[in-house]
């Protein structure tokens, strides 16, 4: 008996029905709107990050002493008992320029004056903000306390020689606010000067200064 041989047909895949279409068509707008999204919020973060990096780069507070002078001076040597009598007190004028695109705050700080490493007179300075681009200007009288200076013997033989040095110490703590994150800046002054007692003037002045983030 002769068996019919029906040929073979290769396995096709069932066409797309009408509803698979739609889901397919959905899936690729969810894609192509996610992709979108995330191209903008990139793009987005590439320009903070170079505004962060250049326009908006936080800079370092310039602080400045402008002057200092001799406001009040008054020595008296007395004979019985011997004791001497001294006020003493120095005029300073101050600048800080902030060179930020934005303000920059600084915290209640005060400026100190030293006689030979010991602190002997201080002054506070007030918490402040400073605009963009704008220098505040700072005028401080640091009155000398005397019991603590009259207990140095070094004063003594500085008196006697007509010559008092004196340091002044000026240290402010600034927040700079950079898009979204907050640096800390650092300013630091320091000013050696010499008081001529019989002229009673300054006799020279020599100033340095430390900025640190």
């Amino acid at each position: 008996m002769d068996i019919e041989k029906k040929d073979e047909q290769p396995l096709r895949s069932s066409p797309l029905t009408h509803t698979d279409e739609p889901r397919q068509r959905k899936r690729r707008r969810c894609i192509i709107c996610c992709a979108s999204v995330t191209g903008v919020i990139l793009t987005i973060l590439l320009v903070l990050l170079i505004l962060g990096l250049t326009v908006f780069k936080a800079k370092k507070p310039v602080m400045t002493v402008n002057s200092v002078a001799l406001q009040d001076l008054n020595v008296s040597f007395h004979t019985f008992p011997v004791r001497v009598s001294l006020n003493l007190s120095l005029d300073l004028g101050i600048s800080i320029e902030n060179p930020n695109k934005v303000g920059v705050k600084y915290k209640p700080s005060s400026a100190s004056l030293l006689y030979r490493g010991n602190e002997v007179g201080q002054v506070p300075i007030p918490a402040g903000e400073i605009g963009s681009d704008d220098t505040r200007e700072l005028n401080l009288t640091v009155t000398v306390f005397a019991d603590r200076l009259l207990s140095d013997s070094d004063m003594y033989r500085d008196l006697l020689s007509g010559n008092l040095p004196f340091t002044t110490y000026t240290r402010i703590k600034a927040k700079v606010r950079v898009l979204f994150i907050h640096i800390h800046v650092t300013s630091i002054s320091t000013c050696d000067v010499n008081i001529d007692i019989v002229g009673r003037r300054i006799a020279n002045q020599t100033c340095n200064y430390q900025n640190s983030l």
